[in-house]
């Protein structure tokens, strides 16, 4: 099918290239293969004669209604990009016009697909409004690199249908900022998910509202920039193991071993209580995430023989499914149900490979899809072959703070697409959803947001490129890399390395105390906050992942240290003046009544408001 699906692309290309082109100099016959610069790349450009002038008076033309809220986006994007304000129009094109048309007859084009057209005109065609917003971050990325767009066509249509970064926000808080610059530049690169590992503030569960989450407005506001911008945010909590961020305060869902030890991360899936607890918090997200998948994460649960310590797993199983049954029954049963329970609400479960080792007599219920990071013994194309889509996660894709960092480099020039799994590498991409890349914390200050960011685009536009076209586009890295360069970022991105202040000393006052310090800015875009007694940094309370996120936990001076990621602060613009919020625990500064520097989520206490004067 892949195949045919060339051929047939091709033979449109030379249809159109027909009705495009008026007898095609040399010239231009020798030109057809060099496709304008984009990411990710267009593999079927049939080059015209001449070329498409963006100029001022340029309209957005677009007479349906899916094609004006494209239109719109569009016309957000392009004043962001400094390209001016641009009107939305109805009726006929004129020379320098943008003609976004979406048109359900085109099935060629599939539900993500587009055709773009550069003449006197550029027209942008998809069968779907997904489609025809493809083609608009296309056309962003050409004027990124002048106003002149050469004539052409082309059809461009994804491989695969999943094309995603997951992001563990489930312990070390990631700013709101962060995420919805994340969120443009994915769809700048035509990637469709992000799946995103967090805790929701509850309310039906306040006693698990410790710090590490969000608010529902805050989700509420990513998750309808992710509609604007067609990136599906798919929540995941994750069960049963990881689950303290959520037990932690329930020791009576927790599972206990055979000495009566609590396991303050493993929920007790032989209770319907567990089940009833997880689904509540399943209800919850509905209200805010509207995605029509729910990822339950069911990653490294038990470990070979921890099974054994937990002899009410195996009471469990055989109870349900008799003698024969294995303890891990246990453990599907409860995917099982929860399974049952999101198909019931209209959603399609995920979880991760590594619990499904075969040391099971009960299957996972088909259609739930897979997610496939570790090599375990049961192999990809079995997941295919027992009914579950399966998606590359491989850990080869990660990108994990203050540790393991994807090699983009050796993963292109090997040429690594999505049925290039851990452990097996499949000949067909039948079954194969796509792939993702993942982000981790598992050393929280190893690194901080801005240093992940540097890090994560190389990946990202990798996992673009090799998701949606030609894994190998480019004959070298570098070639490949100058690409990115050349579309640069997404348009509204906000910078999250300028400083609202220069560098110097200043007196920063707030309500009922003072302080004096040297600002100076860090390599990664914060800021260290130098008193005469040392640097402020966050000390005490709990550690998790390495770093002190507990709520009221203090600032204090300590000596300086420029690898010290806690020393690093932002200042945020409020009320006149700023926050001094720190750049690990993404939480602000506070003044207790004797005069200590404490830190707290801002739900939680007011942030100090502070004042510098400059010495």
């Amino acid at each position: 099918m892949g195949e045919f699906r060339k051929g047939l692309l091709r033979l449109l290309g030379v249809a159109a290239a027909l009705t495009l082109l008026v007898a095609p100099s040399p010239a231009v016959a020798q030109d057809r293969e060099k496709a304008p610069v984009t990411v990710p790349a267009l593999s079927n450009w049939v080059s015209g004669s001449g070329s498409y002038q963006y100029r001022n008076g340029a309209r957005l033309v677009a007479d349906s209604p899916a094609g004006r809220r494209v239109a719109d986006t569009l016309a957000d994007d392009l004043r962001a990009a400094g390209h001016g304000t641009v009107p939305v129009v109805s009726g006929g094109a004129r020379t320098g016009d943008i003609v976004i048309d979406v048109r359900p007859a085109t099935p060629s084009l599939g539900a993500e697909g587009y055709e773009l057209r550069a003449g006197k005109w550029l027209s942008v065609t998809g069968a779907t409004e997904t489609g025809a917003f493809y083609g608009t971050r296309t056309v962003l990325q050409l004027l990124a690199q002048g106003d002149r767009i050469p004539a052409g066509r082309t059809v461009d249509v994804p491989r695969y249908k999943e094309r995603g970064v997951g992001v563990c926000a489930c312990y070390i808080h990631i700013s709101p900022p962060w995420l919805e610059n994340l969120v443009r530049e994915m769809a700048y690169h035509k990637l469709n998910q992000l799946l995103l590992e967090l805790k929701v503030k509850s309310d039906a569960h306040p006693e698990a509202d410790t710090w590490g989450y969000y608010t529902k407005d805050e989700i509420r506001g990513l998750v309808t920039l992710g509609d604007k911008y067609h990136v599906e945010i798919i929540p995941e909590i994750n069960s049963p193991g990881h689950m303290d961020p959520w037990i932690e305060n329930r020791p009576d869902l927790q599972l206990t071993d055979s000495d009566g030890n609590k396991q303050p991360a493993r929920l007790d899936v032989t209770q319907q209580a567990a089940f009833d607890y997880y689904t509540s918090l399943m209800d919850e997200y509905a209200q805010v995430f509207t995605a029509k998948a729910w990822h339950m994460g069911a990653d490294e649960y038990m470990l070979g023989s921890d099974y054994s310590k937990y002899p009410q797993m195996l009471r469990y199983a055989r109870l349900k499914y008799g003698a024969n049954a294995t303890p891990q029954d246990a453990y599907i049963d409860f995917i099982n149900r929860v399974q049952a329970y999101a198909a019931r609400k209209g959603k399609q479960l995920r979880i991760w490979n590594d619990g499904l080792t075969g040391a099971n007599t009960v299957p996972v219920a088909a259609g739930t899809t897979v997610e496939h990071w570790l090599d375990v013994t049961t192999k990809p194309s079995q997941l295919i072959a027992q009914g579950h889509p399966l998606m590359n996660a491989a850990y080869s894709l990660y990108l994990v703070r203050g540790g393991f960092h994807s090699d983009t480099k050796a993963l292109y020039d090997q040429s690594w697409d999505p049925r290039s799994f851990e452990g097996e590498k499949l000949t067909s991409s039948k079954g194969v959803t796509g792939a993702k890349i993942s982000l981790w914390p598992d050393n929280g200050r190893g690194e901080t947001e801005n240093e992940v960011a540097v890090e994560l685009w190389p990946a990202l536009r990798h996992i673009a490129q090799a998701t949606w076209g030609d894994p190998h586009p480019d004959a070298t890295y570098a070639e490949f890399t100058a690409r990115g360069t050349a579309v640069g970022r997404a348009p509204g991105r906000r910078d999250p390395t300028r400083l609202p202040v220069a560098d110097g000393t200043y007196t920063f006052r707030t309500a009922g105390t003072s302080f004096d310090a040297q600002v100076q800015r860090t390599a990664d875009g914060y800021a260290t906050v130098r008193t005469a007694d040392g640097c402020l940094e966050v000390r005490g309370g709990r550690l998790t992942l390495n770093v002190p996120l507990q709520p009221g936990a203090q600032a204090t001076a300590r000596t300086c240290d420029p690898a010290n990621t806690l020393q690093r602060w932002q200042l945020e613009p409020a009320a006149g003046g700023y926050r001094l919020v720190n750049a690990i625990t993404q939480m602000a500064l506070s003044v207790t009544d004797d005069g200590h520097l404490v830190q707290y989520p801002p739900d939680q206490h007011t942030p100090a408001v502070w004042h510098p004067t400059a010495h």
